[in-house]
């Protein structure tokens, strides 16, 4: 697919031409410079081309602190993955010696540079273009990212240089994507997600360091492994709402419950060290009310001292502190040394599977109106109820409809129950089983 680079010097407005571009906020957009700092990429279709765009961190030249060193290395890699780069400059802010600095590092790429002057709001302050036209680049555009001017013929100008692909090819890449595990990983700051989402790529995808809430965005990764597309999702460490005092992270956290709910397996990473926090259990219950399908996942296995009962106690005491993801299965990792990593792999796709099984009506039924009602009346000792009818309704996660005999619904214990013999029956393996009761409807008074 062709590809189109937007790169720059921080706080030019990039992230807001991206979102621009692909017509959702899916960059974090913000007035404090260097906000984003992974490669960030979205598809854009227009005028019957389609082609994807990638926002990268501002760009700071020779510098040696450890994050923008690290945003740099990121803009590197998305120029040479780019066909076309467009260098967004600030046309209020004029040509600075910063944007000069990067002309030279674009020139090396030897790919076509378009400058794009944004922050032109009205037609008036378009001259405010022309000292860019001496960088000596192939185009420039002034535009307005925030008041969408310019923005149509900057999206024309670029369907034009993409060649004309079969449509049926591009069918087949649309299905392809559609088709794909969508994977979250979630945790706190600091416990190793884009640590495992590089070791899962086989690449520093991820920007990796020891300062927590590197990561801001929600970095997108595609990848085909033994015939399955997988598109794993490295989201920011969230935090409880009372700690997060920057905007930017309150975004992050937003965003990463967002994907989430987007998600159809969620890896809950947690510090195999510290073992359980509250926080820990929190995010679990985020993850738990999504509907997605939750393995929880102990990092940094290779640092805990071992007995023979390490494992079996360290999943006692997750199981103790979350009781409500009893169904999500444990495995103990080290992003650092790779230890089980490749075993993410089946457990995601079992993980899938699972939440797309689907029950026929008739053995649900048979299953549970007969012989069920003693049982649910040692449950109910207050009251009888009974199961009259069972189906499934959904799948991806899997939904049932229970219609009572009776107009009250059944106690929290009862519906625990059916889950646990939907899955003692049918596996349902990581995913969360929704009940939904139907009530007879009230009695009529005379």
């Amino acid at each position: 697919m062709y590809r189109v680079a937007i790169v720059g010097r921080p706080n030019v407005g990039k992230s807001t031409l991206f979102n621009r571009l692909c017509g959702s906020r899916k960059a974090i957009v913000g007035d404090e410079p260097g906000i984003t700092r992974d490669r960030v990429y979205a598809t854009v279709d227009w005028s019957g081309k389609r082609f994807e765009i990638i926002d990268t961190g501002g760009i700071i030249p020779n510098v040696r602190e450890i994050i923008p060193s690290k945003v740099l290395e990121q803009v590197q890699r998305g120029i040479s993955e780019a066909d076309l780069i467009i260098m967004v400059v600030d046309g209020r802010a004029g040509a600075t010696s910063l944007d000069e600095q990067l002309l030279p590092m674009l020139r090396r790429a030897s790919r076509p540079v378009w400058i794009v002057v944004n922050k032109i709001d009205s037609p008036e302050i378009e001259s405010y273009a022309a000292p860019f036209y001496a960088f000596g680049m192939e185009s420039v555009f002034p535009i307005s990212a925030e008041h969408n001017h310019g923005i149509g013929e900057l999206l024309d100008a670029v369907a034009e240089r993409i060649p004309s692909v079969d449509p049926g090819n591009q069918e087949k890449d649309h299905g392809r994507e559609t088709g794909e595990i969508a994977v979250a990983v979630v945790g706190r700051p600091n416990v190793g997600k884009s640590s495992l989402v590089n070791r899962l790529l086989g690449i520093e995808r991820a920007i990796v360091s020891d300062i927590p809430g590197t990561t801001r965005d929600s970095v997108d990764s595609h990848l085909m492994r033994e015939g399955t597309a997988y598109r794993i999702i490295d989201t920011a460490g969230i935090r409880r709402k009372g700690r997060t005092e920057e905007r930017t992270e309150k975004i992050s956290v937003v965003m990463a419950r967002k994907n989430l709910g987007e998600a159809d397996v969620a890896l809950l990473l947690l510090d195999a060290e510290e073992g359980v926090t509250k926080l820990d259990a929190a995010i679990g219950g985020y993850a738990a009310e999504s509907g997605c399908s939750v393995l929880i996942i102990a990092n940094k296995w290779d640092k805990v001292a071992k007995d023979e009962h390490t494992i079996e106690e360290f999943t006692r005491s997750v199981r103790r502190r979350m009781k409500y993801l009893n169904y999500a299965p444990v495995l103990t990792i080290s992003a650092l040394t790779g230890q089980r990593v490749s075993r993410i792999f089946e457990i995601i796709r079992a993980a899938w599977e699972g939440r797309r099984l689907r029950v026929p009506t008739a053995v649900l039924n048979h299953m549970f109106v007969p012989g069920i009602a003693e049982e649910l009346q040692e449950h109910n000792p207050a009251r009888r109820l009974e199961i009259r009818y069972i189906t499934q309704a959904e799948i991806n996660p899997p939904k049932f409809v229970v219609f009572n005999s009776g107009r009250t619904a059944m106690h929290f214990s009862t519906e625990r129950y059916v889950q646990n013999q939907l899955r003692a029956q049918f596996g349902f393996y990581a995913a969360p089983i929704i009940i939904q009761q139907r009530l007879k409807p009230p009695r009529r008074r005379k």
